[in-house]
């Protein structure tokens, strides 16, 4: 998927916010979708197939929680959520619905840039490639597989729906089958940057990893192993 053709919906009731991000997208190559409140939002994220959304956690109306959980029960679109000062609360709200970065208000531009491109560059699927076989980065179990390059899971014969966020846990985890990964650790390595200690991320992740794998295959959703005290584990049967 190149730059050119990625699609970004932006979802601020404050129309300098859209027009400040519009701009700034539209400088990197990306086209630019606008929505004012979660109505129109939710209209245009069912109707079209975003990229990336951006959204506002606090619009008239229906609120960027709702907007997400409502989207995240049909579609896995990535979201990059806008928070204000103090919202800490909503936030963790909006990573239990399935968003999959946030950024605080006042934002730089440029930090919104750099937080899409990461966003973008893990859920490429440059890799939706027909290939005979599985390639060399493909991570086998009795009951997961995972195709990397292609960003696929499937559990128990099925495939599953991820955000870009579970994915990335999933396949980090599973890279190091029986290792025991903090929650300091999988903040650092997964979201690659600081998150100050919000631990909770990395707990409603993998609540939200377990239940989709759990609908499929419950024998899947029980290889990733809480270590009381410690963090998370992929546990594979011996």
């Amino acid at each position: 998927m190149s730059d050119e053709l990625i699609r970004i919906l932006v979802v601020d009731d404050e129309e300098r916010i859209r027009r400040l991000l519009k701009m700034y997208l539209e400088k990197e190559g990306y086209e630019i979708d606008e929505a004012e409140d979660g109505e129109i939002a939710l209209q245009k994220a069912m109707l079209t197939d975003y990229g990336l959304i951006i959204l506002d956690l606090m619009l008239p109306g229906i609120d960027g929680v709702e907007v997400c959980t409502r989207l995240r029960q049909v579609k896995s679109t990535p979201v990059l959520m806008l928070t204000a000062k103090g919202e800490e609360i909503n936030r963790v709200q909006g990573f239990e619905v399935g968003a999959d970065d946030y950024v605080v208000k006042p934002f730089s531009p440029r930090e919104v840039i750099y937080r899409v491109k990461a966003i973008l560059r893990r859920s490429s699927t440059t890799a939706y490639l027909t290939k005979d076989g599985l390639s060399n980065n493909d991570i086998v179990f009795p009951h997961l597989v995972i195709e990397h390059d292609a960003h696929r899971v499937t559990a128990g014969g099925e495939e599953v729906s991820l955000t870009p966020k579970e994915y990335e846990l999933l396949h980090y985890l599973a890279t190091s089958p029986d290792k025991v990964f903090s929650r300091e650790e999988l903040l650092k390595d997964v979201w690659n940057y600081e998150f100050f200690g919000d631990l909770r991320t990395v707990d409603t992740h993998v609540k939200r990893l377990r239940e989709k794998l759990n609908k499929v295959s419950p024998e899947s959703a029980t290889m990733i192993t809480t270590v009381w005290g410690v963090g998370y584990k992929l546990e594979v049967a011996k």
